[in-house]
């Protein structure tokens, strides 16, 4: 209770977190995760949404989200559903993350085009997000 009472976590993520802290009983684990489920304590949609939510504010792209999101164990049905590159709404945080750290004007030199599309890169935006974001056509 304790760990979710800071932040929400994923099913696969307090799994780890109650190993590590010595409870080795698989069954008892999945019991317990059980019981905080059926009682709406633990939730990985919910953990989900709210995590590429946060993210997404933050300037992440879906590529890294997702990643994160397979790194805390969650399905990869939810992955989907909660992180799809084709909504617009990427492309417009790319845009933002690259006005955020370089300013309104779209890069003209070649060499400064590859600097902010590596940034983007990094954040996990697909390349048809950062060309766009680079003020390129619109995909």
């Amino acid at each position: 209770m304790d760990l979710l009472a800071r932040r929400e976590h994923s099913s696969g993520e307090l799994r780890a977190k109650l190993r590590a802290k010595g409870f080795d009983d698989e069954e008892s684990v999945d019991l317990q995760l059980g019981r905080l489920r059926d009682e709406g304590l633990l939730s990985d949609e919910r953990f989900a949404e709210s995590f590429v939510h946060a993210r997404r504010l933050r300037g992440q792209g879906p590529s890294r989200i997702a990643a994160e999101l397979r790194e805390r164990a969650v399905s990869a049905a939810l992955i989907e559903a909660y992180v799809d590159p084709r909504d617009g709404v990427w492309t417009e945080a790319a845009r933002e993350a690259r006005r955020k750290r370089f300013g309104p004007e779209a890069p003209a030199e070649f060499a400064e085009r590859a600097r902010q599309a590596r940034f983007l890169r990094y954040r996990g935006f697909t390349e048809d997000q950062i060309k766009v974001a680079l003020g390129g056509d619109d995909p």
